[in-house]
């Protein structure tokens, strides 16, 4: 057998070892998953891997992201940003518009 069906694959199944609330970004190596529902810790639950979703990003000057570029995810910053810093942050997909220096969220089509 070479191979089988699972699934869809829009999103995939994580067992947290600490309580993850919803909306949160977590990173697992180089798969960035967000969750779509609160989940207990030691429970079964599921990582969105696709999708549209406003990620938090940095404001000031100089933090504007422009639409159509790679962004990664800084989990140290909790951030998302349109540098790698040398493979700390993870790709976690496209931008499908653009955000400002003010704003607070950018748009992101998750893609790895």
């Amino acid at each position: 057998m070479g191979a089988r069906f699972v699934q869809e694959g829009n999103a995939v199944d994580y067992t947290p070892a600490a309580d993850v609330t919803a909306g949160a970004v977590v990173v697992q190596g180089e798969l960035v998953g967000i969750a779509s529902h609160a989940i207990p810790a030691n429970r079964l639950g599921s990582l969105a891997v696709s999708g549209v979703f406003d990620l938090a990003k940095a404001t000031g000057a100089g933090t504007a992201i422009p639409a159509g570029v790679n962004v990664y995810w800084d989990e140290a910053e909790a951030v998302a940003k349109t540098d790698a810093e040398a493979g700390a942050n993870k790709l976690i997909g496209k931008t499908v518009k653009a955000a400002a220096d003010a704003d607070e969220t950018v748009c992101v089509r998750l893609s790895q």
